[in-house]
């Protein structure tokens, strides 16, 4: 009899813990999901934001945790309901924590950089965004030979392109492309155009100058793409100038 009592007495242990683990993943998953738009919507500052990152990986964290002690006490009182509900929690924590993990292995691999070029000897400048600029934490001017140094070194991939067509043609493929990536268009001169990209999650705002130069029947296209904040872009602005560039080349093709 009191065998039995015991037994139910332990057997309640698994599904308080499971119950836990699973609140625990939720509220990992409201702050990590929340803290972009709480921040792009101007709820709170952005250390704030980082700290509901850093609390929705301390609450993911303990959902695990939860888990693995769902797991080890339900292989004791031998309850397969509970032990199911464990490992879909620890499963959807992995899935939860792939994003943050990602990025956090390319901020090891990214040189602290956030202004890149296709041109770092004459990197194109802004002109209509910089006022913007300057209302910015970062500065308007390229940086200068150590930041070209660390771009070179690290995206060699980020290069101008040029093309067997005239800068009217190519000014036409770059603004569709731009519209088309939904960035901000600022101003679209003769020979080149200046826009903002706006990062889908926190809403930081990069300005993008794109320079036409005609050599010849050919055109050549450089890039710069410039975080407004941050110290290190995560490789975001190489990214999206390799991005952009193929997708105007095959445009133009």
């Amino acid at each position: 009899m009191v065998g039995r009592r015991n037994q139910r007495h332990y057997s309640r242990w698994p599904k308080a813990f499971a119950w836990l683990s699973v609140l625990a993943l939720v509220a990992a998953a409201l702050l990590m999901a929340g803290a972009g738009p709480a921040y792009r919507w101007q709820w709170v500052g952005l250390g704030e934001a980082f700290n509901l990152l850093r609390n929705g990986v301390y609450a993911a964290t303990a959902a695990v945790a939860l888990s693995v002690l769902v797991l080890l006490v339900s292989a004791f009182t031998r309850r397969g309901g509970t032990a199911i509900v464990a490992i879909g929690v620890l499963m959807l924590t992995a899935a939860l924590l792939y994003m943050p993990w990602q990025q956090w292995q390319r901020a090891q691999q990214a040189p602290v950089i956030h202004d890149i070029t296709t041109d770092t000897q004459n990197p194109p400048a802004f002109a209509a965004l910089r006022e913007a600029r300057e209302a910015a934490p970062n500065e308007v001017d390229y940086p200068g030979e150590a930041t070209a140094e660390q771009q070179q070194a690290a995206y060699p991939n980020v290069r101008p392109l040029v093309v067997d067509a005239p800068a009217a043609t190519v000014l036409a493929a770059v603004q569709a492309e731009v519209e088309a990536a939904g960035w901000n268009i600022a101003e679209i001169t003769p020979t080149g155009l200046e826009a903002t990209a706006v990062t889908r999650w926190f809403g930081f705002e990069d300005d993008v100058v794109i320079r036409l130069t005609e050599q010849g029947n050919r055109t050549r296209v450089d890039m710069r793409s410039a975080s407004r904040l941050g110290a290190s872009d995560v490789g975001t602005n190489a990214q999206r100038i390799e991005t952009f560039m193929s997708a105007l080349r095959e445009r133009l093709e």
